[in-house]
Order: C-alpha cells, then sequence, then structure tokens
C-alpha cells in the first residue's frame, strides 16, 4: 500500500527547516511513500479574523465553514493536507515558539475541528499521524514552546504526534548541514512516519525519544498549574498542551515525574473524545451568551467604548 505524505514548513527557502523536513520526507520516499511538500510562505494566508462564525456553528450543530475559505489559500491547502495518511510539518523558531506564518495558518484549523465535523456526521474519521521539527538559533531555552506550541495546533485535525524533534543552535541558513547528526534525526524521523503508517491504529504508540518531555501522554515539556474548568473539573498539574491532569510525584530515586491520574485524560486534546469536551465548552459558554437580557445589557455598557477615542500612529504611506 501507497501512503501519502506531506511535508509543511514556514521556513526560509532552502534553509534549516527546508533541509531537515526534505530528508524525512526522503526517508519516506525511499519506502514507497507518494510525497507533497509546501512552504508556507508561497501561498496567500489571511489571518483568523476571530468572527466566530466556525464556533456559532458547532454551536448551532451547522458547518458553516471559514468565512475567508474564498478569500485565500487555506482551503485548497487543507483539502489536500486532510487527505494525507500523514504531515510533518518543520517549523522554525524565532522566540520561544513557532513562527507566526506558521502559527497563521494552523490558527484557522478551529473550523475544520473534526470532533465537530464527525459529531454532526460532515467527515468519517481518519486517523492520521504526524512528526514535528523545530528549528532554533540558541538551546531549548530559547525554544522552550517551540514543539509545544507547533503541537497544539495539530491534534485538531486528528494528527497523532509519534515523534517530535528540536533541532538547536543553527541560527545561520543551511547551518545545519554542519551537523550530520540533525540530518540523521530527520531521517529517522521519516522512518519512523512510515513504520507507524504500517502499524495497525491501535496500536500505533510513540516512536520518538524515549524520556522525552514531562507528559508520559503526548510528551511535552510544559506542565501548569490546574484550575477549576467550566465544568467543575479540576487537576492539581495538567498538561499545558493534551490536557492530561495528573499531580507530581516523587520516584524511589528523589526525582519528580508528573503522573496522570485515573480519568485525567478525560479531556484529553489528542483524541475525537477528548476534543468533543470542548466542544460542549464552546456550546454552553458561547450558546448561553445569547440571550435577550445579555445582549442589552452589553449594548447599553457598550456606548462607553464606543464613544472613547485614543491618539493612534499615522503612517506616511507617500513614498511606498
Amino acid at each position: 500500500m501507497s501512503f501519502k505524505v506531506m511535508g509543511v514548513t514556514s521556513g526560509r527557502k532552502d534553509s534549516n527547516s527546508e533541509i531537515l523536513l526534505k530528508e524525512s520526507l526522503l526517508a519516506c520516499k525511499d519506502q514507497g511513500a507518494e510525497i507533497t511538500m509546501i512552504n508556507l510562505r508561497d501561498y496567500n494566508i489571511l489571518d483568523c479574523t476571530g468572527c466566530t462564525a466556525c464556533t456559532h456553528g458547532m454551536t448551532s450543530g451547522k458547518y458553516v465553514g471559514c468565512t475567508l475559505d474564498k478569500k485565500d489559500d487555506k482551503k485548497a491547502i487543507m483539502e489536500v493536507m486532510l487527505a494525507q495518511d500523514a504531515v510533518i510539518f518543520a517549523v522554525p523558531t524565532y522566540d520561544l515558539m513557532a513562527n507566526a506564518t506558521f502559527l497563521k495558518f494552523m490558527h484557522r484549523n478551529l473550523s475544520y475541528e473534526s470532533a465537530f465535523l464527525e459529531s454532526i456526521g460532515a467527515i468519517e474519521h481518519k486517523d492520521r499521524v504526524g512528526a514535528l521539527i523545530a528549528v532554533g538559533g540558541s538551546t531549548r531555552s530559547w525554544q522552550s514552546m517551540a514543539l509545544e506550541s507547533i503541537q497544539a495546533t495539530a491534534f485538531t485535525n486528528d494528527f497523532k504526534i509519534i515523534d517530535m524533534y528540536l533541532a538547536t543552535r543553527v541560527p545561520a541558513p543551511k547551518q545545519c548541514l554542519l551537523h550530520d547528526d540533525m540530518i540523521d534525526r530527520a531521517h529517522i524521523i521519516g522512518n519512523n512516519i512510515i513504520k507507524s503508517l504500517n502499524t495497525p491504529v491501535e496500536k500505533r504508540e510513540w516512536l520518538g525519544d524515549e524520556n522525552m518531555g514531562w507528559c508520559p501522554n503526548c510528551h511535552s515539556n510544559a506542565l501548569i498549574l490546574g484550575e477549576v474548568q467550566w465544568d467543575g473539573l479540576q487537576f492539581p498539574i495538567e498538561c499545558q498542551v493534551c490536557g492530561a491532569g495528573g499531580n507530581l510525584e516523587k520516584t524511589s530515586e528523589g526525582k519528580w515525574k508528573f503522573v496522570i491520574a485515573e480519568d485525567g485524560l478525560c479531556r484529553d486534546r489528542t483524541t475525537v473524545e477528548g476534543r468533543t469536551h470542548h466542544v460542549r465548552e464552546i456550546s454552553h459558554t458561547q450558546g448561553g451568551f445569547y440571550t435577550k437580557e445579555n445582549l442589552s445589557t452589553v449594548k447599553e455598557k457598550f456606548v462607553k467604548y464606543k464613544a472613547l477615542k485614543f491618539p493612534t500612529i499615522e503612517i506616511d504611506r507617500s513614498n511606498n
């Protein structure tokens, strides 16, 4: 069986992110995969306007798409991307997290939320796998939210992340070519993608570095203090990426580890079931806003802010 594997990058042309991505895709191609690769810089991608049309659709149980679907290239790219068996994302880090080009594209994915679309019968479930490569000029300290911010945008469309790699201290274009270990690691990612695709869905598992990350569920390095959720659920500690809930416990060696509670994966964002929980939250929170009383109160109070004006910045574009 020939698998479809897509590479998506948002880095400089012919530089580190593209090189590492191409090495990963080469490993997939050598094993018979059909390859597609894009650089998001080559496409017209508009910012999400925050119009909430897609979440209004979720509240009413209807698929409305995105209001920008006919205005840029997002939908055309998504139609190809969601038809893939696997996607490898390779993204540069300019300041702690994924770069703006990548985030601008992926933050529009909510209108393609598979948990919602499957719940209303608009699409059939498709099991996909994915891998992440983050590239930056410094150590992990200055890329501390890189892989986490990329992964946080991937689960909306059911990409099960099976491997991640953080390439550090390669600030100059093509500098990764001086590090054979980076090239080798990128090749392994491609091999792991094909290995996962050749594994029955129910047996697919993490194939990256065994001890990567604090979270044993998604392997992120980001933990936060838990707080009371909209439905009253609370855990002492949560994974910032997948939402796993649990607590910190000391091992027999005196080290701390994050232990997921018995029901700690009830809101696991990497699963359709966990994200369906969030769809219910959207319906509860947003749906509860549109009452006659609330709208009347907002209209009355907004008069003050509508009339309030402050100096802005005027730009002279006459020489542009």
